[in-house]
């Protein structure tokens, strides 16, 4: 099953389980449905096909190198880069002159009972974390992003525009290094 984007319109289908090829196959278990998402109801991106890259699964599959992630309940990083281009090697995937992002730009997503992401992607998420907190992973990691690209200490003052969820996020990420928000 999968719910698939076309033409902005939704719609809930049969979709093969994608084959693994240099990749992990993930059973997911749940996703949440981010800003980013209703965006692309609206046409963000040109994006057709599976939407959702705030995810928690179990990894179902894998080729021979990546045997030790099957069973695993893992999140994962959702861009995904050609490791070859000049952005990669000089900026890591993020910069890929290439790249594919998890159920935003040429990958289906998320919102399916599978989805595949190299195994450099995954992160192994612990017992201790329930699934629907597991879930938040990927906007906590963009959230705290903002932590590496700009110094913040008891003396930062800032301003968080934006007080969805994402924008809280941030706000919490700047107030706990120590920022006045």
């Amino acid at each position: 099953r999968a719910v698939i984007l076309e033409n902005g319109a939704l719609t809930l289908g049969g979709r093969p389980a994608p084959t693994v090829t240099g990749e992990c196959l993930i059973r997911v278990t749940a996703a949440g449905i981010c800003g980013t998402d209703l965006e692309l109801l609206r046409g963000y991106a040109g994006f057709s096909g599976v939407p959702g890259h705030e995810f928690v699964g179990v990894v179902a599959d894998a080729g021979p190198a990546d045997r030790a992630w099957v069973g695993k309940r893992v999140a994962g990083e959702i861009t995904v880069g050609c490791e070859r281009c000049d952005g990669c090697r000089r900026a890591g995937r993020g910069h890929c002159d290439v790249r594919t992002v998890l159920g935003i730009r040429g990958r289906d997503g998320a919102f399916a009972d599978y989805l595949t992401l190299p195994a450099t992607n995954l992160h192994a998420v612990p017992d201790t974390v329930d699934d629907l907190t597991a879930v938040f992973v990927e906007p906590v990691a963009a959230a705290c992003r903002v932590l590496e690209q700009v110094k913040v200490d008891r003396d930062t003052r800032a301003g968080v525009v934006g007080a969805r969820r994402l924008g809280l996020l941030v706000a919490q990420g700047l107030r706990h290094a120590g920022g006045h928000v």
